[in-house]
């Protein structure tokens, strides 16, 4: 009964525009998956959608990768609170961005305190996105170039004093340069090796052509609220690690178990699995985006109302939901509308994917709730 409800919502959302087309997977309980599509793969591919197409499932990545820079923690070759810039050169010696003088030309100073795993794995090191940071873009505007020019120039700037905020960003592309500095591997050698191969993950990898056959089109909302293909993003190894992985909804849902696990799944210890779980210290709004560019995103605040803090992965609620996740829930989602969740609490996770943009948006942030209140019902 419950799987026919959930396929009628998914149904009903593609009926209303809210999508092209959509899949979702769920972790039961009980240990039973269950699986969903509706819909087709794109505006310019009427293929019905399968439960096992492919989407570039973009900052759904980030857990992946703080996962494996967690992994090298607990074997003792990262340290959560050692300065990066031993490692990273590029991210030893940094600016602050202050403010702004009366002619708008940006005042810097040189960062008090190191960056560390830590700060980059919870969102408080300063590095930002600037679709995510309005100074951080006029910043750019005002000294030339781009955020991602910056980090193959020498080093970008930072929105505060590590440790002193939240801000969404670049942290954990910084943690997958990491990885493969400790490594030796290339972050997808690492992530396929220790994560993706253990879990059975055979339909996650930083490469979509292998998968082209399944992949679901990108879009774009065009000015009536329809959809416009729109071009797939390019893959750039040096942002892998925030947000370079395609996959499906039934595979990332391997992933959430084993977060969900007593054992980790077999690929996360109990050191890692803890820190991927336990609430960290952090300044600031955890998980609340306010756009800087909205054709990419819309402002997003997950669970208002509801405390929230970070992980050394996800962000988590510090009490319960009604009528959906428990207290010490953990989740994030992707840029192009795919969200997800895991509670260990309850021991359910869940995920619907979609495939445009902008992110957060209002229909598709609607049927992720209404998705996620039939899981639980």
């Amino acid at each position: 009964m419950a799987s026919r409800y959930i396929q009628a919502i998914l149904d009903e959302a593609i009926e209303k525009g809210v999508a092209p087309g959509l899949t979702a997977a769920v972790a039961h309980a009980d240990g039973s998956d269950s699986r969903y599509a509706a819909g087709v793969r794109g505006v310019a591919d009427p293929t019905p959608m399968a439960a096992d197409d492919v989407f570039w499932i973009a900052s759904c990545t980030k857990a992946i990768t703080s996962a494996a820079a967690l992994q090298l923690v607990e074997r003792g070759v990262l340290d959560l609170d050692a300065p990066v810039g031993e490692r990273l050169p590029m991210l030893a010696s940094l600016k602050v961005l202050e403010g702004f003088d009366a002619s708008g030309a940006p005042r810097t100073r040189a960062a008090r305190r190191p960056i560390t795993l830590r700060s980059l794995l919870t969102h408080t090191s300063g590095l930002a996105y600037d679709f995510f940071s309005a100074d951080l873009a006029r910043y750019y505007a005002a000294v030339g170039g781009s955020l991602f020019e910056s980090l193959a120039a020498g080093g970008p700037v930072l929105t505060f004093e590590p440790d002193e905020g939240w801000q969404y960003g670049i942290g954990i592309d910084a943690a997958g340069w990491l990885v493969e500095a400790a490594s030796g591997q290339t972050l997808p050698d690492y992530v396929d090796a220790h994560i993706l191969r253990p879990l059975g993950m055979t339909d996650t990898a930083f490469d979509p052509d292998a998968r082209a056959g399944r992949l679901a089109g990108m879009h774009r909302r065009d000015e009536t609220g329809g959809f416009a293909v729109a071009d797939r993003f390019p893959s750039n190894p040096i942002l892998h690690g925030g947000g370079g992985l395609y996959s499906t909804a039934p595979d990332y849902l391997k992933f959430l178990r084993a977060v969900l696990a007593d054992d980790g799944g077999g690929v996360l210890g109990p050191q890692a699995l803890a820190h991927l779980r336990a609430a960290q210290p952090v300044a600031g709004a955890p998980g609340e985006l306010v756009t800087a560019v909205p054709p990419l995103s819309r402002d997003f605040r997950p669970m208002p109302g509801v405390a929230k803090t970070h992980t050394l992965g996800f962000v988590r609620n510090e009490a319960d939901v009604p009528g959906l996740r428990r207290a010490g829930s953990l989740a994030w989602g992707g840029l192009a509308n795919c969200y997800y969740w895991a509670d260990p609490a309850s021991g359910v996770a869940g995920m619907l994917c979609a495939q445009f943009l902008p992110f957060a948006d209002p229909a598709m942030l609607a049927t992720f709730e209404t998705f996620e209140r039939a899981v639980y019902a």
